[in-house]
């Protein structure tokens, strides 16, 4: 491999702690010189309190991670970008889907790749999956993506707001599946969500596709108030029978017989798809995951439930 890529990150929080941290120190392609966060530090390398004083004081990175919030990241990524960097953008990839365009353009004008990741499509089945899928004809597809918002968003109120999501911040993982393993294009006919009467964003939702063709029904629920154990599966009945993906995408089965995969390694594997970018001058932006969120939004009926108390 050519000279490490010398990459800053940007909001140490819980997912750069457990996931973006580890999978940099694994590989040789990158070296971390440095991160911004306001109220965190990472031993060993320059800390900064804002992504500014990061990039005018590190004039020579490469590259920058960006894994705070969505609701600050375009402001994040157009500095980066300006500033000359190459820039990979955590999920979701902005707040909304005009300024993911901007963003775009802007790393198009600067020679710069901008990646927008969705890592759960780096889950060990999801690639064998959209290649058995390939084959055969789709006909209903089950979404079922349920979790407990308290042991995996605990306190963050962030996530309740305008651009944070709710439910669809997990949500829209399942849907960065869909989107990749089905052979034909989806889109949405009508959507239920449910609003607790303290919050912004929804706390449950029922959403219902169909594909491109007409045919090919998919049927997703997601919803905050599931545990203690997550369930995490998508279901495709299709002309060779089951396809069932579980625990997000380690676990697949195929007409009833599992099917031997990988290990784990999301988050090394998106990184190793950032370097590749960088190396070959490219962009990977795919807002499609975030499009069918909006259109939820756009189109949900929604239903007010009790108030949500952490």
């Amino acid at each position: 491999m050519n000279k490490p890529l010398s990459i800053g990150v940007v909001g140490v929080g819980k997912i750069a702690r457990d996931q973006h941290l580890p999978a940099i120190a694994a590989l040789d392609g990158y070296t971390l010189v440095a991160c911004a966060s306001p109220n965190s530090k990472v031993d060993g390398v320059r800390n900064y309190t804002s992504i500014e004083a990061m990039l005018d004081a590190e004039p020579t990175l490469d590259a920058v991670s960006l894994c705070a919030t969505p609701q600050v990241r375009f402001e994040q990524a157009r500095a980066a970008l300006a500033a000359g960097k190459h820039v990979m953008l955590e999920k979701p990839p902005g707040a909304s889907l005009s300024e993911v365009a901007v963003l775009t353009d802007l790393a198009a004008a600067a020679g710069r790749t901008l990646f927008a990741t969705w890592h759960s499509r780096h889950a060990p089945a999801v690639e064998v999956a959209r290649a058995w899928l390939a084959e055969h004809t789709v006909h209903t597809v089950e979404v079922r993506w349920r979790e407990d918002v308290r042991r995996w968003h605990p306190g963050q109120q962030w996530i309740w707001e305008p651009g944070g999501l709710g439910v669809f911040d997990p949500g829209i993982n399942a849907l960065s599946i869909v989107t990749r393993i089905l052979p034909s294009e989806i889109f949405l006919r009508s959507a239920t969500l449910w609003v607790p009467a303290n919050k912004q964003a929804p706390i449950a939702a029922d959403l219902k596709f169909v594909d491109e063709r007409g045919l090919a029904m998919v049927n997703a629920v997601f919803d905050w108030r599931h545990g203690p154990v997550e369930q995490w599966e998508i279901r495709v009945e299709c002309s060779g029978g089951m396809l069932h993906l579980s625990e997000g995408g380690k676990r697949l089965s195929v007409a009833g017989r599992a099917v031997q995969l990988g290990p784990e390694r999301e988050y090394p594997s998106l990184y190793e798809r950032f370097h590749e970018l960088i190396r070959n001058g490219q962009q990977d932006v795919d807002v499609r995951p975030m499009r069918h969120v909006a259109d939820a939004f756009l189109l949900g009926n929604r239903q007010e439930v009790a108030a949500f108390l952490d």
